[in-house]
């Protein structure tokens, strides 16, 4: 007679809709149990396109500010305190980013993966022992959030734009606390979004166009970033 199998054990069970709260709980549980193990409690994050070429000029300045912040967080901190880079694990701008950081120190890099359909998986500057791959979305966001002690967002579409709005929504509103944002290469945003019109027509706050800053250089995003980053 065969046995049958306990819940937690039963795959057919585990992959059911009734147990996406199983599933969902443990993409939080994993992820609060690796980073802790790993000393894993801050990072500085930067969102951007995935689609970027490594000749763009965006990849090669999200490659040098990631530089920039490892090697100043590696002579300013212990290693158990030192900011993470933080990006969504993938090409483009977040393989730039891990690319910079690894000129320092690759133990910094850290990937928050999502399983899509046709994903490219994580780049090669990732280790996979620090790589974390979600089929959550909105898990995903609340880990970006977690180690989030300021963010650099680069040129992107639909998902970097997604991503600024969540982060901006939610300093704006208090439920995240302040943190230094900064926008990377002024005439894309300035194209894109004409956020100083939103408050003209009284639909933000003109105090929130203070939420955010312009970087047209990796060193002046450093200089926006500094300033917030606690020690």
């Amino acid at each position: 007679m065969n046995a049958v199998p306990k819940s937690y054990l039963n795959p057919e069970f585990l992959k059911s809709p009734e147990a996406r709260a199983v599933r969902i709980l443990c993409e939080y549980l994993d992820t609060e149990r690796r980073f802790r193990d790993m000393a894993i409690k801050r990072g500085v994050i930067l969102f951007g396109s995935a689609r970027l070429p490594q000749d763009d000029p965006a990849y090669q300045g999200a490659a040098d500010l990631a530089e920039l912040i490892a090697r100043w967080t590696t002579e300013r901190h212990a290693p158990q305190d030192r900011y993470s880079i933080v990006t969504g694990g993938g090409p483009g701008i977040m393989q730039a980013a891990h690319q910079g950081a690894a000129r320092v120190d690759a133990q910094l890099n850290i990937g928050l993966n999502i399983s899509l359909p046709h994903e490219e998986g994580a780049n090669p500057y990732v280790d996979p022992a620090r790589a974390v791959v979600f089929h959550y979305f909105f898990m995903r966001k609340f880990w970006f959030m977690n180690l989030a002690r300021a963010a650099v967002i680069f040129p992107g579409g639909f998902g970097t734009m997604d991503e600024l709005f969540e982060l901006l929504t939610l300093t704006q509103t208090g439920k995240s606390a302040p943190m230094p944002i900064v926008l990377y290469d002024r005439a894309f945003w300035t194209e894109v979004f004409n956020f100083e019109a939103l408050a003209r027509r009284g639909l933000i706050n003109p105090a929130d166009l203070r939420l955010y800053g312009y970087a047209d250089t990796p060193q002046e995003a450093m200089d926006l970033l500094l300033p917030g980053l606690p020690d």
